[in-house]
C-alpha cells in the first residue's frame, strides 16, 4: 500500500499576531501524529506553497493570504484533498462569516455591514447600539487594531475613518454583548470539543457535575457544529458571550486556531480526522 503524502502548511506570519510560535507548534504536532499513522509529512511555508512548490495529493494547512486561499480552492476543486478547504477559510473573513451565520440563524450579534467611507453615526443611534466591535470586514485581521471596541455611535465614525485611511473597504459592526467570555476549539467529524472560561479558574473535567455546566457544554456544542458546517470548516475554535440567562452567542468564529489551551487532546483529533477523510476521500476516486 503506497504511503500517503501530506503537505502540512504553515501560517504566514502576517496572520499570526502573537501567535507565530503556537501556530507552527500545533502544525508540526499534528504533523506528528500522522507519521505515526505511516502518513509521509512534509512542512511548508505558507510563502513556499504559494510559490507552487507543493505536491502532495492531500494538503492540511492554516493558510490566509489571498493568493494561498485562492490556490486551495483550485486545488480543491481538482480533486486534492484539502483541510480546511480554501471556502471555509474564505468564509472566516468578518463580512462573509457575519452574513453566513445571522443568514443561518445561528446565534450571533445583530450587526451591520458598511462601506468604511460610509457615514453611520445616525444609523447606529436609531439602532441603539452606543457600545460597538468594528471589525475589518474584507478581509482576515492582521493586527490588533482590525478589531476595535467603540463606546459611542461618534466614536464609531472615527474608527471607520482610521479604517478607509487604512485601505480597508468593508467593515462590520456587532453589537457588544454584555457577559462572560467563552473560548472553545472543535474537530468536527471527532468527539473532540474544549471549552472555558478565560476569565475564571478552570474546572477539572472530574469536578464538572453541575446541571448548568451541561447546559452550556451541550449548548454550545451545537451552536459551534453547526456554525462550523455552515461555514465548511474542519478544524476551528472561537469565541462566544454568555449572557446573565446562559444564552450564547458566537462573536468569532476561526479557521484552525492554536489550540494552546488543549493542543495535545487536539492535535491527536485533527489527525483522526484528516485519516478518516482520507479515507472516504480515496473511496471516491
Amino acid at each position: 500500500m503506497a504511503t500517503t503524502r501530506i503537505a502540512a502548511i504553515l501560517r504566514a506570519g502576517a496572520f499570526s499576531p502573537n501567535h507565530i510560535g503556537n501556530d507552527a507548534t500545533i502544525m508540526n504536532t499534528v504533523a506528528e501524529q500522522l507519521r505515526k499513522r505511516g502518513c509521509e509529512v512534509n512542512i511548508y511555508s505558507e510563502e513556499q506553497f504559494a510559490a507552487g512548490r507543493v505536491s502532495e495529493p492531500v494538503i492540511i494547512n492554516m493558510c490566509r493570504e489571498e493568493r494561498s486561499t485562492a490556490m486551495l480552492q483550485r486545488l480543491e476543486d481538482e480533486g486534492t484533498l484539502v483541510i480546511n478547504s480554501g471556502y471555509g477559510i474564505e468564509n472566516c473573513i468578518r463580512e462573509r462569516q457575519a452574513r453566513i451565520l445571522l443568514g443561518s440563524n445561528i446565534p450571533y450579534p445583530e450587526s451591520i455591514i458598511v462601506d468604511t467611507d460610509e457615514v453611520v453615526k445616525s444609523r447606529l443611534q436609531r439602532l441603539g447600539m452606543q457600545q460597538c466591535w468594528i471589525k475589518r470586514g474584507d478581509f482576515h485581521a492582521q493586527h490588533a487594531e482590525d478589531v476595535s471596541y467603540v463606546r459611542s455611535p461618534h466614536e464609531a465614525q472615527d474608527v471607520l475613518q482610521e479604517y478607509f485611511l487604512r485601505g480597508f473597504r468593508r467593515a462590520v459592526i456587532s453589537r457588544h454583548l454584555p457577559g462572560q467570555l467563552v473560548k472553545f476549539y472543535g474537530v468536527a467529524g471527532t468527539p473532540f470539543f474544549h471549552w472555558f472560561k478565560p476569565f475564571e479558574p478552570e474546572t477539572p473535567k472530574s469536578a464538572r457535575t453541575d446541571e448548568s455546566h451541561r447546559a452550556t457544554d451541550e449548548q454550545l456544542k451545537a451552536i459551534c457544529r453547526r456554525a462550523a458546517r455552515e461555514l465548511n470548516l474542519t478544524v476551528y475554535g472561537g469565541e462566544c458571550i454568555q449572557a446573565d440567562d446562559g444564552t450564547l452567542s458566537i462573536i468569532d468564529f476561526n479557521d484552525w486556531p492554536s489550540f494552546s489551551a488543549c493542543r495535545a487532546e487536539a492535535a491527536t483529533n485533527i489527525a483522526k480526522a484528516v485519516m478518516t477523510a482520507i479515507k472516504e476521500h480515496n473511496s471516491k476516486t
